[in-house]
């Protein structure tokens, strides 16, 4: 495929190596190729996206200074602030030598930025270069995270047990179980990573994979605080005319044929994301949840999400003969694709923000079970706020498994979930077609072209 013809105006766009984080500026990356500007992506070379799978881009690989040690420690946090200090003179130097010498015509119009990839502020406001911030997350997990960030500061965390199920003053209905704290570092070490990417007197604006119908109440609060425009541009996975998958890693699309042959919403997807671990115990409890429930399900195993195996053969002796046709298990699956099929009536997800907006744009009910940091945010959202959902919130056992999977699947309960799933898919379909969505992407395009 030959890159398209370009209007003269080039931008820079700096992905955050993780797959949640990847994903929407490539998907950024695609809608504003289609509007007419040229489009470099200056990436690590830890999670390196496959520059086949976009063609129209130039992709530009830079040192990370990781070690095999910090990227098997799996420890996220750890390994973003290592990216951040070794990142800024490679990404200087690549903007002002091989970018340039790539299209030497199209000067550098911006530089857009994922949050945790907070070095390229520095960088461009060396250069003076106009930079747009990308945030991936949801708007009211930037409000719970910077309320965490105060209580910190105030030397009220870390938080008691006795208040774990209290509400947050003023974040109704987050509790404070469910404020944005990560199991992959300290809490000191968490919140200093969240501080360096608040940043954004110097920003030209501030994009969000987010929708003013979702979260209307806390982009206003954010407005307020900001300086400058925000743009609430999101589901971005569907503004990419063009988008191919991005994924990380390979799709078996094998179970798509599976799903043809299941009835109409009856089958559970099951997936808790490409970063989620869980122990042997709850894979066996999930295994037997599943077989009680009698519904069909599609279940990713992903390997090394189980005790450093593939996963698969740690399930429990019997399961394949307990299950039979009834049940699909992939490594990884296509999952927007899985989500839009006509057979899957509900997904068990980690509800990662990514997984959370693609599941309510095929207007999908969900059964969550929240892992680390934002996700605890997104749950009690998708259960208390948009009541498209029911949370797994105490230990995994096949009894509560089976009781939610039936709630959700087939009980009362879980229609009424699944009537307001279509209805909010469809105020999402609303918003991108001439509404909210739609209008802000229009003044972002206004705005980088006005650089």
């Amino acid at each position: 495929m030959e890159k398209k013809a370009q209007s003269g105006h080039r931008l820079v766009l700096v992905p955050c190596p993780y797959q949640g984080h990847i994903n929407p500026m490539l998907q950024l990356g695609t809608f504003l190729h289609s509007k007419g500007f040229s489009i470099s992506i200056v990436h690590t070379h830890f999670n390196s996206p496959n520059p086949s799978n976009h063609p129209e881009f130039t992709f530009f690989p830079i040192p990370d200074g990781l070690t095999a040690d910090e990227i098997s420690s799996g420890n996220a946090v750890a390994i973003m602030f290592t990216i951040n200090a070794n990142c800024k003179a490679s990404f200087k130097q690549c903007l002002t030598d091989r970018v340039t010498e790539q299209e030497p015509q199209n000067k550098i119009t911006c530089i857009i930025y994922d949050e945790f990839m907070y070095f390229s502020e520095s960088v461009a406001n060396d250069l003076n270069i106009p930079r747009i911030l990308l945030r991936t997350q949801s708007a009211t997990n930037f409000i719970a995270r910077n309320t965490l960030i105060r209580l910190h500061s105030k030397g009220c965390t870390p938080f008691p047990d006795s208040m774990s199920l209290n509400l947050v003053p003023e974040l109704h209905p987050l509790r404070f179980k469910d404020l944005p704290i990560s199991i992959f570092d300290t809490l000191e070490n968490v919140l200093k990573l969240m501080a360096n990417g608040h940043d954004v007197r110097t920003s030209s604006a501030i994009i969000w994979n987010t929708l003013d119908c979702l979260e209307q109440s806390s982009l206003a609060q954010i407005q307020q605080q900001c300086q400058v425009p925000i743009f609430s541009i999101g589901p971005l996975h569907k503004i990419a005319t063009a988008a191919s998958s991005s994924s990380l890693l390979e799709e078996d699309t094998s179970c798509i044929a599976w799903l043809d042959k299941q009835s109409h919403n009856s089958v559970i997807y099951v997936s808790l994301g490409s970063l989620a671990f869980i122990s042997e115990k709850e894979l066996f409890e999930m295994a037997w949840g599943l077989i009680n429930s009698r519904q069909p399900f599609l279940w990713v195993i992903r390997p090394g999400s189980v005790c450093d195996s593939d996963g698969i053969e740690l399930l429990p002796q019997g399961f394949s003969e307990a299950v039979g046709e009834r049940g699909c298990i992939v490594t990884w699956a296509p999952q927007m694709e899985v989500l839009a099929h006509g057979a899957v009536g509900g997904f068990w997800s980690h509800c990662g923000w990514n997984s959370t907006l693609e599941s309510m744009s095929e207007g999908v009910p969900m059964l969550c079970r929240p892992c680390s940091s934002d996700q605890k945010v997104n749950a009690r959202c998708v259960s208390q706020v948009w009541k498209i959902g029911l949370q797994l919130e105490n230990e995994l056992e096949r009894g509560e498994i089976e009781r939610a999977v039936k709630k959700l699947m087939v009980d009362d309960d879980g229609k009424g979930m699944r009537v307001r799933a279509k209805d909010l898919k469809e105020k999402i379909e609303v918003s991108m077609k001439g509404g909210s969505s739609y209008h802000c992407l229009n003044k972002l395009v206004e705005l980088i072209r006005s650089f």
